[in-house]
C-alpha cells in the first residue's frame, strides 16, 4: 500500500511552481529524509479557534463533498489541515488561511446573518466563489492555499487513495484496444 509520505512527495506535480509552502516543506522532507512527514496525534500548537475550526471543516467538505465516495471530512482532511499548519507552516504561512476564514465569516454574517459554518451548502459555495474570485479581503490567497491543503489532504489519505482512486501497485496489462467506456477509475501507483 502506498503511504502518505510517498503520496505527499508525488503531489507536488499537481500544483507546479505555486505549491503552498507547508506542503512543499513536508514533501521535501519526504523526498530527502527518513523522518515522518505527518506524524500521528494532535497538532503541536492550536492553529484555529473553535469558530475557525468549524468553518474550515465545513468549507473543506464543500471543496470535496461526499458523493458516491466519501468527502473531505470522512477522509480526515480538517485534521490534516490543522496538523500541516501547526507543524509545517511558518506563522506567515498561516496568515492567508486565518485571514480568509475570518473574512468569509464576516461576509456570511453581513450577507446571510448566520455564521458561515452554519450556512447552507449553497451559501458556503457562494462564499467560496467570492474568495476564489478575490471579491473578499484576502480571498484569492486564502482560496488557493486552502484548495491545495484540501486536495493534498484528501488524495494522500487512505480514502482518497483507495476509494476515490483505485490503488494498483502494478496496473494491469497493456491493451491498445481497451474501450474508453470501460474505464471506471483513475489509477494511482
Amino acid at each position: 500500500m502506498i503511504d502518505r509520505r510517498t503520496a505527499l512527495a508525488g503531489v507536488i506535480g499537481m500544483f507546479g511552481a505555486s505549491v503552498f509552502a507547508p506542503i512543499a516543506r513536508a514533501a521535501g522532507a519526504a523526498q530527502t529524509a527518513k523522518i515522518p512527514v505527518i506524524s500521528e496525534g494532535p497538532p503541536s500548537v492550536a492553529v484555529f479557534n473553535p469558530a475557525q475550526r468549524a468553518l474550515m471543516t465545513a468549507l473543506s467538505e464543500r471543496v470535496i463533498p461526499t458523493t458516491d465516495t466519501p468527502g473531505a471530512i470522512a477522509a480526515g482532511v480538517p485534521a490534516f489541515i490543522e496538523k500541516m499548519l501547526a507543524d509545517w507552516a511558518m506563522p506567515e504561512d498561516r496568515m492567508p488561511i486565518l485571514a480568509g476564514l475570518d473574512a468569509i465569516a464576516a461576509r456570511s454574517l453581513a450577507d446571510y446573518k448566520i455564521a458561515a459554518a452554519e450556512a447552507s451548502a449553497a451559501q458556503q459555495d457562494a462564499l467560496l466563489t467570492l474568495a476564489m474570485n478575490d471579491r473578499i479581503p484576502a480571498g484569492g490567497a486564502f482560496f488557493e492555499a486552502f484548495r491545495q491543503l484540501v486536495i493534498t489532504g484528501y488524495y494522500t489519505s487512505e480514502i482518497g487513495m483507495t476509494q476515490e482512486r483505485e490503488y494498483l501497485p502494478v496496473p494491469g496489462e497493456y491493451n491498445g484496444e481497451f474501450p474508453y467506456s470501460q474505464v471506471n477509475k483513475v489509477y494511482s501507483a
